[in-house]
């Protein structure tokens, strides 16, 4: 073979002999009848043979041909396949995020419906997970996590830097008035220390540091590993929480909790949202990568706003 075989030559060969005409390879292909004759000759004079030859008023493949066909036939079937694969997953409507269990369930997972019901058609699939995922492997396209775990990800924004407030159920301090912040360790306490690989949230011992008294366990304190198990375990009226204000604003704000003194303390890292670059080619990516950093702001606006700190 003198000369390199142009790809656009083959290409209109191989739909000749898949079609059976060159009338319909030209309709495959989206182009003249004149360009498929064309380019097939442009074939022969490359491999210097002949591919084709007429049998009455048909055109039919030579011997060389069938042979050449045969060859290159595969490789175009697996272009098409793979195009395929590429347009369905470019179709298909569902959105996997991957979130650290107790913001999936306590942050996302209550706003997520309202998203939903503002954009028909959208399936969003959310999965409370403390290991970080491989995007393409483990088919996510966006993650919601905490800390330094931001460093294994290509594309992220950072969210928010939480605070956490004490908080209890209304019942608990209904019959015992509290005069100071200090009168809080007094209560049953309920503490968060998460795994090894993230640097947990203010504990209690820090907290008394924070405003200038001695940690004292007067009645013993519980751990969880979860931050949404300690808080749901607050609102049961088990004791008092060092709870984020991005997992308790929805409790607080209905009541369920009540934060008798406003003495808080930030978390040491931020909150990111990371993304594979192929969950923004999908049909309703970009909104809801959009819309996961505007519910973000929330958190620093309800954070702001001091109102909710009720004085008991």
């Amino acid at each position: 073979m003198k000369n390199t075989l142009p790809l656009r030559a083959i290409q209109a060969f191989e739909a000749f002999g898949r079609c059976g005409s060159v009338t319909a390879a030209a309709v495959d292909l989206g182009v003249s009848v004149g360009a498929v004759s064309q380019q097939i000759r442009k074939a022969e004079e490359a491999l210097g043979l002949s591919l084709l030859e007429r049998r009455g008023r048909s055109v039919a493949l030579t011997s060389w041909g069938r042979t050449y066909h045969a060859a290159i036939s595969s490789g175009f079937e697996q272009i098409r396949d793979a195009q395929h694969i590429v347009e369905r997953a470019r179709s298909e409507s569902a959105l996997t995020i991957s979130c650290l269990p107790s913001l999936a369930s306590k942050w996302v997972a209550p706003q997520l419906l309202d998203w939903q019901i503002g954009h028909a058609g959208a399936k969003v699939r959310l999965i409370g997970s403390e290991q970080e995922p491989n995007f393409s492997a483990d088919q996510v396209d966006f993650r919601i996590s905490y800390g330094t775990k931001v460093h294994e990800f290509d594309h992220y924004v950072e969210l928010f830097r939480d605070w956490v407030v004490p908080a209890c159920a209304p019942t608990l301090v209904a019959n015992r008035p509290l005069r100071r912040p200090s009168d809080i360790l007094d209560f049953p306490l309920l503490g968060i220390e998460w795994a090894r690989d993230h640097q947990s949230p203010p504990s209690w011992a820090e907290w008394a540091h924070r405003i200038g008294v001695p940690h004292r366990k007067a009645s013993g304190e519980v751990a969880f590993s979860l931050s949404s198990a300690a808080i749901d375990a607050a609102i049961n009226g088990r004791g008092f929480v060092l709870a984020q204000l991005s997992m308790a604003a929805e409790d607080i704000m209905a009541g369920r909790l009540v934060v008798p003194f406003d003495e808080r303390m930030q978390l040491p890292a931020a909150y990111f949202l990371a993304w594979d670059r192929v969950a923004l080619e999908k049909p309703f990516g970009p909104d809801l990568r959009s819309w996961i950093v505007s519910i973000s702001k929330r958190v620093d606006a309800f954070s702001a706003n001091r109102g909710w700190s009720t004085a008991i």
